[in-house]
């Protein structure tokens, strides 16, 4: 994995670790919408991301062993949807749900959660790093993004993929996306399991993504619908995912 000294050492160090910070996950207006914050996270973004496709982009972020995964693992964002088809799924253990996989594939999928678990899947351990500045050690399960796109098809016009999701915030439903590189990255999946068990719904049952060298809130909870794109924009805001355009962080987000 490449870092970005810049962006880590922001994140890790004085700005966010001034203070004690009492905080529920990646969705704090407060600290987002300070512009010295923006400013700082957005001036390596374009640093980030050509650092690490230059140096490897198939590069793994670190994995680690079972004994150092964190006795604690912070929740971030929402931890249970409002929406009531989200919470009747929820209370027959997600049995009915189906994953769309569609926008500019060739062949527009529905999976079911029993489908994607009996995929081929991957297992890692890896490092959380939130934007606020915390960070945790943990387990994922999942399938790998690449085989979902690859049994859809991607059409040559395709750029984006985008992860559409279950909880919203005020109204304005979650969404993320990320390049075509990313999600075929051998660390990018859609996880259902975690540290050993299946997801817990406050990280985002059934599926999350896990898309490991870029930051916390790239990481989308309940994806109920993966949408292949050519552009971002007329997508929420146009900036690519719900917190880029609420509060301006950048889109790329690389660790």
């Amino acid at each position: 994995m490449v870092f970005s000294p810049t962006r880590r050492g922001f994140l890790t160090a004085g700005l966010l670790g001034a203070a004690p910070l009492v905080l529920s996950g990646c969705d704090v207006f407060g600290l987002a919408q300070s512009q010295t914050v923006n400013d700082a996270l957005g001036s390596s973004e374009d640093l980030a991301r050509h650092v690490q496709r230059l140096l490897g982009g198939e590069a793994l972020a670190p994995e680690f062993e079972e004994a150092e995964m964190s006795p604690l693992f912070r929740t971030n964002g929402n931890i249970m949807p409002a929406d009531p088809a989200y919470q009747a799924l929820a209370q027959r253990n997600f049995a009915g749900f189906s994953l769309a996989v569609d926008g500019l594939v060739e062949r527009p999928m529905q999976f079911t959660l029993a489908e994607i678990m009996a995929m081929p899947s991957r297992t890692q351990i890896t490092r959380h790093d939130c934007v606020e500045g915390w960070s945790a050690i943990g387990k994922w399960t999942g399938v790998p993004l690449s085989r979902l796109l690859g049994q859809a098809g991607l059409k040559p016009n395709a750029r984006y993929v985008v992860f559409h999701c279950a909880d919203d915030f005020s109204g304005s439903k979650y969404y993320e996306s990320i390049d075509l590189d990313a999600a075929h990255h051998p660390q990018t999946i859609l996880a259902y399991g975690m540290n050993n068990a299946p997801l817990p719904i406050p990280h985002g049952a059934p599926l999350r993504l896990r898309v490991e060298r870029q930051l916390g809130y790239k990481q989308a909870k309940f994806v109920t619908r993966i949408e292949s794109v050519a552009s971002l924009d007329g997508l929420g805001g146009g900036r690519g995912g719900y917190w880029e355009d609420a509060i301006g962080y950048d889109w790329y987000a690389g660790i």
